[in-house]
Formats: C-alpha cells, structure tokens, sequence
C-alpha cells in the first residue's frame, strides 16, 4: 500500500507541472449540491446515500462493534473521497469522450473475472474493493469500468504511465475535461484545487489501474 500511496503522490506532482487540472471554484449558487460537473449537480443526498453504502457494507463486513470502528477510523476521509472519486469519474469520462474511447460491459465481465481470479474468488474481490477503496459492493462493477476507462484513454492517447512524459500527456487529457466540465464544489468539502488538495492521493480505484506500472518500477 505504501508503494502505490508513493506512486500517487509522483502523479500528482505531475498533475502539478503539467496544467491546473483542477480549479477551485466553489459557490453557493447550487444549494443543495456538493458539487456541480458539466452543469450536472452531484447533490449532498447523492453524496451522503454513496458514502452510506460504504459504512452498511463495512458493518455487515466486520465481527464486532471495535472492528467495524476501526474500518472507520481507516477510512475518516470518506465522504471527502467519495466526492472527489465521484467528480473525477466524471472529468474520466468526458476525457474519454473527448478521445474517443468507450468501454463495453464485456470489457468489465473480462476484467472482474480476471480479479476474482486473482483474489480468490467474487467476495475476497469485493471485500478487497471496500477495504482498500471504499468501494461498496455493489459498485464494484462500475468502479471496475472506470479502470478500464483510465486505461483505455492512456493507450489512445500513447501516454506510457511509466514516463514523465506519458503521465504528463495522460494528465493533459483530462485537465482540458475538468476545463470543460467547469467543476464547482460546494466549499463545504474543500476546495477544487489539485495544488491545495491532498485527496488526488486517496484510493480511488481507477488511478491505481493507471499507474500499476509505475508502482512495479518504484518496487
């Protein structure tokens, strides 16, 4: 885990040197949102009821009243995280848009296969999703497309993870989506600022796709 926290933080310095990916707009002009991406509200309900699904799914995941406080305590920056997942998923997808990448549910089937494989079975997979990502269960498909998505748009654009110059591109790609987007957060969260905000480091399951590579050279 710490290997891949490292890799996060090499990627947000790029994020740094290559454009403002992020800007820090947040307004009061969309009352009940925690933020608005493309016009589209992410509404603090929204937010609340996904961040919910995380904490019933630990709870039914752990044996006792201490173990499931102690999932919690990992986890103390989950509603921030889970917005700022939520936002990000959306500047993924107009970049992807933008390149024209698309993502099949056959390509998801094949992947998650592939995982469960790999962890030995469907519920060591989900329950490695929600304690490593804070993904609940029953997103995991979606997370799991996100990836894919990540991953995608990195070959399309021939941006190799590996490189300063690959990431910087990658980078790029979805500075000129987030521009597009106009993403506004609710101040009550924090700011949209890559600059300011440590949370381009939080386990958002679609960058650790992206920089499994570069995880491996840093080993």
């Amino acid at each position: 885990m710490h290997r891949r926290r490292r890799t996060a933080l090499v990627l947000s310095a790029a994020i740094v040197a290559a454009a403002p990916l992020l800007t820090a707009c947040g307004s009061e002009a969309h009352p009940g949102a925690a933020a608005v991406v493309g016009g589209q509200r992410i509404t603090v309900a929204q937010l609340e009821s996904r961040v919910n699904e995380v904490r019933a799914a630990q709870r039914a995941a752990t044996k006792d009243e201490a173990q499931y406080e102690q999932a919690i305590a990992k986890t103390g920056s989950l509603t921030r995280d889970t917005l700022h997942g939520m936002v990000l998923d959306r500047v993924l997808d107009r970049a992807a848009k933008n390149a024209g990448v698309t993502v099949t549910r056959n390509d998801t089937q094949q992947m998650r296969a592939a995982l469960e494989q790999q962890a030995g079975g469907a519920k060591a997979l989900e329950t490695a999703w929600l304690q490593n990502y804070g993904v609940a269960p029953t997103r995991l498909d979606g997370s799991l497309r996100t990836e894919i998505e990540a991953q995608k748009l990195a070959a399309t654009l021939g941006a190799d993870m590996n490189t300063t110059e690959g990431k910087t591109t990658f980078w790029n790609a979805m500075s000129a989506a987030s521009k597009e987007l106009h993403v506004d957060l609710n101040p009550r969260y924090g700011a949209w600022d890559v600059q300011k905000s440590s949370r381009v480091d939080a386990k958002t399951p679609w960058l650790r796709e992206v920089t499994a590579a570069a995880t491996q050279q840093t080993t």
